[in-house]
């Protein structure tokens, strides 16, 4: 049968290449309409005088097909004139894309496609296109849907191509396994990716919807997980869904993380004219490391030193090489230091801001045109673009010239919505609260944000307007101006009444590595007015005061994340400064909070607070000035309800300090990856009264200890606490059970 077969292929290529040496005297082209027979002849590369052969006419019609233009081509030659006849394609009139309503998914599922008004039908590229959308639907979330696909003829060979979608329903994660994981557990990698599984309660979530993007990007942050922890040679082998019963999905990573690796030996290798001092800090980091568990979040840290003192030298020609070498479960690392060839910044293009003004993005640069280039300067700029919040994406090219040395780079950004309305409330065993706020982040296109913000609770009502320019006159320092109004009524408790109006303007900016510097001022006029039950020397505050005070503060931030810390500490100071003032009050504040991972599932901290508040000229302070402690620094006792008392009166004291002990315990309810359980312990005093020395200052340390649920509801985050007061004093107010439910919408 195989012989047979040689033999009838041998006959046909003999009789194909008959005409092998001819040459082409004329050229026919019919069954065009649309398309002229030059603009043919021109598609098929060929033309009188041309040699022709079996090779040459495949070639031809393989052209001509990829135009597609035609549906079908024929090709002849005989007596030296070779006829080329074609089938046009319809052209494609309009097409419709029924059955998806949301304009954004539209946008999402149709983003590739090939077909368009206008062009030429395919129906290989109709085919090709029904699958992207299929694909792209899968990749949202919609694995049940279904397409189908209809033509309307019209005259002139023009069609109407029709789309009717069938989304089905969105295929829910039901549940999240983690195979091979015998190291963690799976409620600490349940936190670590995006995908959740389906609650009830989290309807209002698109994590739970399966989807292939995010699924993608989860098996990347499982990897880094594990990279971080140690296990270098970890490997996340495949990850897939399941349907379930209820035609839902089962997620499953299947993780392979085999032995865990520490840090060995660790040496640094710099350039024959780089100071080696300059770089000490680095190397002195490099033995505390020595033991450590590999963590690549380490060696991007030491990456990111070596790169900012290389900026600070001048070294501008430089990038960072790591060299591993593992010896049993062990990493010797050598971090050297390069000097690359200079080229300098030739242009810096950006395109797509049509609200945000050019500046606003310009001033995001570290690195100007006509610098030399550096890439961690430019890297660095482009994530600062990024945090401003203006755009849904920012991406940049860079053109290298290597006869001029010189780079051009092209940003791109796509803009978003920058304004916010929102609106909160909240209940407590302390009382309720409301929210209101307008916002807008980027007024004008100029980087301004503007707030207006209502707030009423139990005992306050508040308003507050606040313009922010973070970039004034390109000087890289925020400006910030608020208009406050405030009333607050604390006669049942405290005996007195404050209404206070009026503004605070300041400046910060970035002094340090980390190290923010705040300076402003603020000036207000207030009321204060009593009931009949306060004391003498409560009533002989009444009256109205003027004060204007210099405020300063240091932030020195250095933590891992802003939210959900895990590691690294929070250092803030604040002074208020009277310049001209009734009462003179000089407040000083600090606070330092320290998070270390101390086990898996547990994240511990240690807080300190200290406020104190005198009167430089020796004057009673207000009693608006005086201090309280905040609810959150001595749990189990009832906020505003502790320390010195002028008869029935709480009325502050002119110290108050704290410490606070909190630690995570690990999940003791199943399916509760959104509630944090924690155990704590606070420590905190309120004395000083300045007015009075008859008045018992009760200078007594009070304490307490207790168990917490924060729970992320649908109704927003609902605190609940349980505390035992273990030393008070006879006048404190104490209580046993305390909750806070609060939400934005």
């Amino acid at each position: 049968m195989i012989r047979y077969l040689l033999i009838i292929l041998s006959s046909l290529f003999i009789s194909i290449n008959s005409y092998s040496s001819d040459t082409i005297q004329k050229i026919l082209v019919s069954g065009n309409d649309r398309v002229s027979s030059e603009t043919i002849k021109i598609f098929s590369e060929v033309d009188v005088n041309s040699k022709i052969d079996n090779d040459i006419i495949n070639e031809i019609t393989k052209k001509l097909y990829e135009t597609n233009y035609f549906n079908n081509v024929l090709i002849e030659y005989k007596n030296n004139i070779l006829k080329i006849i074609v089938n046009e394609n319809p052209i494609i009139q309009n097409i419709y894309y029924n059955g998806v309503k949301s304009k954004k998914l539209r946008q999402q599922i149709l983003s590739n496609v090939n077909l368009k008004k206008r062009t030429s039908f395919s129906k290989y590229l109709l085919n090709v296109d029904k699958e992207i959308i299929l694909q792209n639907l899968q990749k949202k979330g919609y694995y049940f849907s279904d397409i189908k696909i209809s033509k309307k003829n019209f005259e002139n060979n023009k069609i109407d191509l029709i789309f009717d979608i069938n989304l089905g329903k969105k295929t829910k994660i039901e549940k999240i396994t983690f195979i091979g994981n015998k190291i963690f557990k799976d409620k600490k990698l349940r936190n670590v990716i995006i995908s959740e599984e389906h609650r009830f309660w989290k309807f209002l979530s698109n994590k739970k919807y399966l989807n292939q993007e995010i699924i993608n990007f989860d098996k990347n942050l499982l990897r880094n997980f594990y990279l971080n922890k140690g296990y270098y040679d970890i490997e996340i082998n495949s990850t897939f869904a399941k349907m379930t019963n209820n035609q839902n999905f089962e997620l499953i990573f299947n993780i392979d993380a085999k032995n865990k690796y520490f840090f060995n030996d660790i040496k640094l290798k710099l350039p024959p004219d780089f100071n080696k001092d300059n770089f000490e800090n680095v190397t002195s980091f490099f033995q505390k490391l020595k033991g450590a568990p590999y963590s690549i979040f380490s060696i991007e840290k030491i990456i990111e030193k070596l790169e900012v003192i290389s900026i600070q030298e001048e070294y501008q020609s430089v990038e960072s090489i790591v060299n591993e070498e593992i010896i049993n479960n062990k990493i010797n690392l050598q971090f050297e230091l390069q000097e690359t060839e200079k080229y300098f910044v030739k242009k810096i293009n950006i395109y797509g801001n049509n609200v945000t003004q050019e500046n606003v993005i310009r001033n995001q640069f570290e690195i100007d045109e006509g610098d030399p280039y550096n890439d961690i300067l430019t890297k660095k700029s482009i994530n600062s673009i990024k945090s401003l919040g203006f755009f849904k994406e920012v991406k940049e090219t860079i053109i290298k010239d290597e006869d001029n040395k010189t780079k051009i780079i092209n940003i791109n950004v796509i803009e978003k919505p920058t304004g916010e309305i929102l609106a909160g409330a909240g209940i407590g065993t302390s009382g309720g609260s409301a929210t209101f706020s307008i916002k807008e982040n980027n007024y004008l296109g100029r980087g301004i944000g503007l707030q207006a913000l209502a707030t009423v609770d139990e005992n306050s009502l508040k308003g507050k307007f606040s313009v922010t320019n973070p970039n004034f006159r390109n000087s890289d320092k925020s400006i910030r101006l608020s208009l406050e109004s405030l009333e607050t009524d604390l006669l049942d408790t405290s005996g007195y009444k404050s209404n206070r109006t009026g503004f605070t303007f300041g400046t910060n900016f970035e002094f340090l590595d980390d190290l923010n510097l705040g300076i402003g001022q603020s000036s207000y006029f207030e009321k204060i007015s009593t009931n009949s039950s306060a004391s003498t020397r409560q009533k002989s505050q009444e009256g109205n005061y003027w004060d204007t005070f210099v405020l300063i503060d240091a932030d020195y931030d250095k933590r891992n994340q802003k939210y959900q810390t895990s590691e690294g500490f929070r250092s803030f100071y604040s002074l208020d400064l009277p310049l001209v003032s009734d009462t003179n009050t000089l407040t000083n504040t600090y606070n330092f909070t320290f998070y270390d991972e101390l086990y898996e599932e547990n994240v511990s901290s240690i807080s300190f607070y200290a406020k104190v508040a005198n009167s430089l000229t020796g004057d009673d302070i207000k009693l608006s000035e005086r201090l309280f402690l905040p609810g959150n620094k001595l749990r189990g006792f009832e906020q505003g309800k502790i320390g010195p008392k002028d008869g029935n009166d709480y009325i502050g004291g002119n110290f108050i300090s704290s410490v606070n002990i909190t630690s995570t315990i690990p999940q003791i309810l199943p399916n509760s990856e959104n509630t944090d359980f924690v155990l704590f312990m606070d420590v905190a005093n309120i004395w000083g009264v300045d007015y009075d020395s008859s008045i018992d200052t009760s200078n007594k340390i009070r304490s307490s200890i207790g168990f917490g649920v924060d729970w992320f509801s649908i109704l927003g985050p609902i605190n609940f606490s349980l505390s035992q007061a273990l030393s008070k004093t006879s006048t404190d107010k104490t209580e046993t059970f305390r909750f806070n439910l609060g939400t934005t919408f």
